[in-house]
């Protein structure tokens, strides 16, 4: 903590995801306004305080759609890099601690999966089963933890050779014991830091594929549907673009920030 808390770079981003996420939690109840509202007589409306961040091509409030669209982004990465720490973590260390003919099947499956193309996986789940907000996390998720699992598996094949696995060995401690008890545990310091990078990753992509019109769907909306949206008519209202596109950026930097601090200080080797 002392480390982390040091860089200061780290700890300004982390202050400010903190007021970004704070805002995009009470923002929408600071506005009269709701996310499908309309008014017909502010459309392009300019910002104001009557429309801090400006109106739409339908005359919708662009503050309220974009601390709405915030909360879309941080769920679908929160959620999505939660889902890839728990698949990665335990299908790595699996394959990492059994090794053998285990390991190098389980790793092919990996390789299998980096080869499929993501667009056109997604949009074959689009074409099957139509635009669904969870199909977002289905095609996130097929290629999300497959990095985490090659980086938890790295870190196993070198930890499991440790005294304290053959002591647990030597116990009579099962396999699935070790890897929950004494694996896992001693991987959380290179999982938290991957997870931290992982968020922004998992954002942009969520974000590209609303911008390719593949993600979420009206009526919700996102900060790349907004970018989207904003780069049709930003050179009829700058506005529609500025603002989403720089909360997707300071939220991206801000991780990227966050994830080096705590790089930096949880490894031992530079300090």
């Amino acid at each position: 903590m002392r480390r982390f808390f040091n860089n200061k770079g780290a700890v300004v981003s982390l202050v400010i995801l903190v007021i970004l996420v704070v805002a995009i939690i009470i923002g929408p109840w600071l506005s009269s306004y709701t996310i499908e509202q309309t008014d017909w007589s502010a459309i392009f409306s300019a910002p104001s305080g009557q429309h801090f961040f400006g109106t739409d091509e339908l005359g919708r409030d662009l503050f309220v759609r974009a601390m709405a669209g915030g909360r879309v982004t941080l769920y679908v990465g929160f959620v999505a890099t939660f889902v890839s720490i728990v698949i990665g973590i335990l299908y790595g260390a699996t394959a990492g601690f059994i090794g053998g003919k285990v390991d190098g099947a389980m790793m092919r499956i990996v390789d299998v999966l980096y080869s499929l193309p993501f667009l056109f996986f997604v949009i074959l789940l689009m074409t099957f089963f139509g635009r669904n907000f969870i199909l977002m996390f289905i095609a996130i998720g097929t290629i999300s933890w497959l990095d985490m699992a090659r980086i938890v598996r790295g870190q196993t094949l070198s930890l499991k050779s440790k005294e304290f696995i053959e002591a647990a060995y030597a116990s009579g401690v099962s396999q699935f014991s070790i890897i929950i008890r004494h694996i896992v545990p001693n991987l959380l310091g290179v999982v938290v830091v991957y997870a931290t990078l992982t968020v922004p990753t998992v954002i942009l992509t969520a974000a590209f594929l609303s911008f390719l019109g593949l993600g979420v769907q009206a009526p919700m909306t996102s900060l790349g549907v907004l970018v989207n949206s904003g780069a049709q008519n930003m050179t009829i209202a700058w506005w529609s673009l500025a603002f989403p596109g720089a909360a997707l950026a300071l939220i991206l930097y801000c991780f990227n920030f966050i994830g080096d601090g705590l790089r930096d200080a949880l490894d031992p080797k530079g300090h």
